[in-house]
């Protein structure tokens, strides 16, 4: 069956079903059976391997007993008894699973995936369908988990389209390239403390999978216990969770849960990472009391200004992370000024890849950039690096997307760097600590020469605007300071 086949029947059986209103509730409908799926045929393997496995769901809820579509089943439910099933017998006993101490981490995530999930449809009919179409999978098959890898691409590009739901998804490009220059090692445990959908845990797991495929047993075990993630929202959370049992990892350490709730000063050498990959949500606003989880001169109602104070606080020493943050943060004063000057003082901020307006079109046009810094001492030198348009793009979108052969040329620079100028103007240049500081920690450098105007939505066009203001005035302050300096000096002679 092909990818965009499925997709379609998927779409047109729950359109049919008065009870599912949107692409969002489309979504989740379709995850959790999914992630049921999915962990049915997980569980198939660990019987397999394992002498005394035995299921953390009870018999009657396990998916090959309820929803088991074979021709041969007759005890298979339909109609009213299949919606009265799943909504009072099947979510509530999952929901309420007793789990045993000190129960692994594969058999409690079915729990806590189910603690804030629904079914909308309300159709025994299309939810029996839906369940037939599903079924034709086998995800224990690699060939059909390769293909469901590009049915879950597929998914979760609609789930951008749904609203602000967006905020899940990066660009696989983007969490491969990220994940390939961090300097990955067996053993290091990666964390995403906004972890949407799995996309950078999973990315980690691809450059480290080799070693440890090639490896031992216990090379395989280390590789399971590598991964750390939390999402405070419960779609993409199941989604993330499905992603990683989908790809190996049994025991995905993902909690379903806000990061920034704890006091950073709190966190001890256990609560440290050896890496960090991340894009934090950018535009979100904290209530006061989430920052006073901060201390004072770092506090902000931007949410990804607090990510940044939290990933400092959380990086163990020689740990390296690669974070996406918005234009913003690059020339924002305050508290920005602040987390920038922790990061330059403490961390050595080595490289920043500034990226393209349009690599998260169509959902926003807000500028980001990459910052890669490692906790192995001060700054002395950062490098800038001006992502550009490929040639014969315009600009990137949802049937262009940026892809990982657009970032070849940073790449092939990455370990033989030099400095780059086109048409005149910086595209790649290396600025001391001290520079950067007489900048007043202005990071605005090798930007874009020049920029097409777009209309962006209300909320994105004021925050562009306030951000352009931001940056408009710094430069003149910065100038007037020169000239009252050059007035003090010829008062003084």
């Amino acid at each position: 069956m092909s990818i965009s086949n499925f997709v379609k029947r998927v779409s047109d059986i729950m359109r049919q079903d008065a009870g599912v209103n949107g692409d969002a509730q489309r979504i989740e409908q379709l995850t959790w059976m999914l992630f049921l799926k999915i962990y049915d045929d997980a569980e198939s393997e660990w019987d397999l391997l394992e002498n005394d496995f035995e299921s953390i769901i009870p018999e009657k809820c396990r998916w090959r007993n309820w929803a088991n579509t074979s021709v041969n089943n007759l005890t298979m439910r339909k109609g009213d008894e299949l919606i009265s099933f799943v909504n009072n017998e099947l979510f509530p006993t999952l929901r309420n699973l007793q789990l045993p101490p000190n129960c692994p981490k594969k058999k409690s995530v079915v729990k806590a995936v189910f603690s804030d999930i629904h079914n909308y449809m309300k159709e025994g009919v299309q939810l029996y369908d839906l369940i037939a179409l599903i079924n034709e999978f086998d995800f224990s098959d690699p060939n059909e988990t390769h293909a469901f890898g590009q049915i879950y691409e597929t998914i979760l590009k609609k789930l951008q389209s749904a609203g602000n739901a967006g905020e899940f998804y990066t660009p696989r490009a983007l969490t491969d390239f990220m994940a390939q220059h961090v300097q990955l090692k067996p053993g290091d445990c990666v964390a995403d403390f906004a972890c949407g959908t799995g996309g950078f845990l999973n990315s980690a797991r691809l450059v480290l999978d080799p070693a440890a495929a090639a490896g031992t047993n216990e090379d395989r075990a280390v590789l399971m216990r590598s991964f750390f993630g939390i999402e405070k929202k419960s779609l993409p959370y199941l989604l993330c969770v499905t992603n990683l049992i989908l790809n190996g990892l049994d025991e995905p350490n993902i909690r379903h849960d806000n990061a920034l709730t704890t006091n950073v000063q709190e966190y001890g050498e256990k609560d440290k990472f050896d890496v960090i990959l991340m894009n934090p949500p950018y535009g979100g606003s904290e209530k006061p009391e989430i920052q006073m989880n901060f201390p004072e001169q770092f506090r902000s109602a931007e949410t990804a200004d607090l990510f940044m104070t939290l990933i400092a606080y959380r990086l163990k020493k020689n740990g390296r992370a690669a974070v996406i943050i918005p234009d913003g943060f690059l020339f924002g004063s305050g508290a920005k000024t602040e987390i920038k000057k922790l990061l330059f003082s403490k961390f050595d901020v080595h490289t920043i890849v500034r990226l393209p307006t349009s690599v998260f079109a169509p959902y926003t046009s807000i500028a980001t950039n990459i910052i890669f810094f490692d906790n192995s001492g001060t700054t002395t030198e950062t490098w800038f690096y001006r992502v550009d348009m490929p040639e014969g793009y315009k600009h990137f979108s949802k049937t262009k997307p940026i892809k990982l052969e657009h970032l070849d040329e940073v790449a092939q620079w990455w370990d033989n760097r030099s400095e780059v100028q086109l048409d005149g103007v910086d595209k790649v240049k290396k600025f001391s600590v001290d520079e950067i500081k007489a900048l007043d920690y202005n990071l605005d450098l090798c930007g874009y020469p020049q920029e097409q105007e777009e209309i962006l939505p209300p909320k994105e066009l004021i925050a562009k605007y306030q951000a352009e203001r931001e940056a408009h005035e710094r430069k003149m302050d910065e100038a007037l300071a020169k000239i009252l300096e050059m007035i003090g000096d010829s008062n003084e002679s």
